[in-house]
């Protein structure tokens, strides 16, 4: 029997070529937004878990929890903006997908300068999207490293509902690769009393079994 780490690795649509109006390539690029508000977590998808949040669902959330925080030394509208940037260029890549991260990089790069030159033609706004999506992605800035640490424990908080609303049973894995690589001290912190919440309601749940 195959299972999902044999499945071949996700088809991505062409990118877009150019039309050279300012105006219409930057309604295409609005227009792929919606695709996010759309675009169902793959993580999810292959767990089979009903009515799954979208790319746009994880990033707005991580963007609020981002306005949380008490670090009085981390610039938070960057943190804000740099949620809604870092998951634009292909949305969520699974390492259950047989993606390489050289190709996942790759793909991504090439996705990114496609919205940045083709569709939004190196706009001030462009070169903005692009500098947030880099400095998460090379985490260069305390900012960057918060941001990654807001990714792990929000896909952690969204694993738990999913046990809590509909009783699956098989996501300690979301758990195990997101909770014990949180090193932000506030995050951590969340982290720590997620994990107490979730053994509250696994202790609950055996006693009523």
């Amino acid at each position: 029997m195959s299972s999902t780490l044999d499945k071949p690795s996700r088809t991505f649509p062409p990118l877009y070529k150019s039309t050279g109006d300012v105006s219409v390539d930057q309604l295409a690029f609005f227009h792929i937004l919606e695709k996010l508000k759309t675009q169902k977590r793959t993580g999810w998808i292959d767990h089979n878990v009903p009515g799954p949040e979208s790319i746009s669902d994880h990033m707005y959330r991580m963007a609020v929890m981002a306005m949380c925080t008490s670090d009085a030394t981390l610039d938070m509208s960057k943190c804000v903006m740099m949620c809604l940037a870092h998951d634009l260029a292909v949305g969520d890549i699974t390492p259950r997908e047989n993606i390489s991260r050289e190709e996942k990089q790759r793909l991504e790069a090439e996705a990114m300068h496609n919205f940045i030159h083709d569709m939004l033609h190196d706009s001030p706004a462009a070169q903005r999207i692009e500098a947030f999506w880099r400095e998460y992605e090379d985490g260069s800035s305390p900012e960057a490293r918060f941001v990654k640490d807001l990714d792990r424990f929000e896909l952690a908080s969204q694993a738990f509902e999913y046990e809590r609303d509909h009783g699956k049973k098989n996501l300690q894995g979301f758990f195990d690769s997101s909770l014990p690589y949180l090193q932000h001290p506030e995050v951590k912190q969340w982290g720590e009393d997620l994990a107490a919440e979730r053994e509250r309601l696994q202790a609950s749940q055996a006693q009523s079994s």
